[in-house]
């Protein structure tokens, strides 16, 4: 009898110790999470709208000067009138002016600099002491985000925390293991841990419940 009830308080406490472990770590990135953001951090810049591009054509000083991008994602040029320019690299918007410029200038040696980046916006809302939209300069993680809206109220669910991403015309949920990261068991480098704190993206919005 005893033993019988040795070996149910056993299981009892084995259940509680897996629904514990199960409850504090969010489990790893899917599949598909993990292609929406492994290639953000290492990618190059994209250009976005209110950026500010210096636009240089060697030995005309006409078209050279230095454009904002409009609401709509163009820029205005001589000759060229509107250019759709959000949504492209430096050097893919280049090979576009260049190609665009070739009918009136023989050999056209184009350059684009992005002079001022204001399109990488992202969101915090929710249980953070400093919650809104921040104006990013360079490449931020989520860990970056959450430090920048101060860290987290006392109300927190921080192992619910997720990432909308607009892809497309769809919104994705990608989730975030901050219990993970932060546990002295989760990840401490390589890999596993830049696939966890993961870059952002323009536009993502954090979200912690």
């Amino acid at each position: 009898m005893r033993a019988r009830r040795r070996r149910i308080i056993g299981l009892a406490l084995l259940t509680g110790c897996t629904l514990l472990l199960s409850a504090r770590f969010t489990p790893a990135l899917s599949a598909q999470d993990v292609a929406a953001v492994s290639e953000t951090c290492g990618s190059e810049y994209v250009i976005g709208r209110e950026d500010v591009l210096e636009i240089a054509v060697w030995n005309n000083t006409t078209i050279t000067r230095t454009v904002p991008v409009r609401p709509d994602g163009k820029i205005s040029l001589p000759l060229l009138d509107d250019v759709e320019a959000a949504g492209l690299t430096a050097m893919a918007l280049r090979d576009r002016l260049t190609k665009a410029l070739t009918p009136y200038i023989a050999t056209p040696s184009v350059s684009v600099i992005i002079r001022e980046v204001h399109s990488f916006k992202v969101t915090v809302i929710g249980q953070v002491k400093l919650p809104g939209r921040y104006e990013l300069k360079d490449r931020a993680t989520v860990l970056d985000l959450l430090a920048m809206a101060g860290g987290f109220t006392d109300y927190a669910a921080r192992d619910r925390i997720v990432v909308l991403r607009h892809d497309g015309g769809t919104t994705r949920r990608i989730r975030f293991a901050y219990e993970n990261l932060a546990s002295a068991n989760g990840p401490k480098g390589g890999p596993k841990a830049a696939e966890e704190n993961f870059c952002l993206r323009p536009a993502d919005i954090i979200v912690v419940p």
